[in-house]
């Protein structure tokens, strides 16, 4: 027979959690009725055990009480499959997260070497996964949350894009697009494919911390043409801006933008 504070220290939980179990009826040692300390032999101890791995599932404690009450060897077989199921989307999830931290990483040193600059690059091929014709096209929004899951995530830092379309007059269109890199060798199925082998490409600081709150976009505009003109380059019309970091100074944000400006 053990003490509490034994079968705390063997199975490295707490004397709390075991009296939490014990209040909850998931195990049920002896108690002594002259000193009132209770005493647990080893079935105590796998029942603590077996808790504990339940738990470490993300049971709930009802379900863990439905459990002890009894369950057949098929019906704990479904329900760990069930949980099986749940921890390989998880993994799964969390992988596609690690992929976005790493992107937003090797973003923070594209600010760091084209931050006011301008390069020539391509743009690899995005799929159009959906499109909000409108920042103010509110309908289309919740339309597009609605079919698209990753959306609701932190995950879709990385997958968003505003599209600008002008010619000499100024702007004529402006949208948001949700897209989906392509990897190597990857095909799109039913998606559009956005490509675009020669582009000017800079990164440009936004937010009110460096404009003041004023819309940049006429500025922005202007040093393109300059740019290109100097260089001899035609320009195709059209702006593909990402967000690549959101920071704060003095309580104002300062925000990081690339822009891909395809081009002859």
């Amino acid at each position: 027979m053990y003490t509490i504070g034994q079968v705390a220290k063997f199975l490295g939980i707490s004397r709390d959690t075991i009296k939490y179990y014990e209040e909850k009826a998931l195990v049920k040692p002896q108690q002594n009725s002259e000193n009132g300390y209770r005493t647990y032999n080893r079935f105590d101890i796998y029942d603590l055990t077996t808790v504990n791995f339940y738990r470490e599932l993300d049971l709930e404690i009802k379900k863990i009480q439905e459990l002890r009450k009894g369950k057949s060897i098929e019906g704990i077989q479904l329900l760990l499959e069930e949980k099986e199921q749940e921890v390989l989307e998880e993994i799964a999830y969390k992988k596609l997260l690690l992929k976005k931290l790493q992107i937003v990483k090797e973003d923070c040193q594209k600010i760091q070497q084209y931050l006011g600059t301008y390069t020539i690059k391509e743009m690899k091929p995005l799929a159009i996964m959906g499109t909000i014709d409108h920042y103010t096209a509110y309908e289309e929004y919740d339309a597009l949350k609605e079919n698209t899951d990753s959306l609701k995530k932190a995950v879709i830092l990385t997958s968003l894009r505003r599209v600008i379309r002008f010619n000499e007059q100024g702007m004529q269109e402006d949208k948001f697009m949700i897209v989906k890199k392509l990897e190597e060798n990857e095909k799109a199925l039913d998606e559009q494919v956005l490509f675009h082998p020669k582009c000017l490409y800079t990164v440009i600081e936004d937010g009110r911390w460096s404009t003041g709150g004023k819309n940049t976009d006429d500025k922005v505009e202007a040093t393109i043409r300059k740019v290109a003109k100097e260089n001899g380059y035609e320009l195709l019309g059209l702006v593909y801006i990402n967000l690549l970091l959101a920071t704060y100074e003095e309580g104002l944000e300062r925000i990081f933008l690339e822009m891909y400006v395809p081009i002859k």
